[in-house]
């Protein structure tokens, strides 16, 4: 994870895929939750590396680099 602070939200998944994602982590021994936040995060960069998405503050430096050169 980047640095600073994390954040706390609550996901909503169909009760097949927490007792997949329960399973997956009693076999690694790994909480649940730090199992989630991995695969979230995981999920979020291979978007990002695809180009599909680009964050909020990439966003916002394209927009100021984009002010300077005009």
């Amino acid at each position: 994870m980047e640095n600073g602070v994390s954040k706390r939200f609550t996901v909503t998944v169909p009760d097949s895929i927490f007792e997949d994602l329960e399973a997956l982590a009693d076999s690694q021994g790994r909480p649940t939750a730090n199992l989630a936040a991995f695969l979230i995060e995981t999920g979020v960069n291979q978007i990002k590396e695809r180009g599909d998405f680009s964050s909020k503050k990439s966003s916002l430096q394209e927009e100021k680099n984009k002010e300077r050169s005009e």
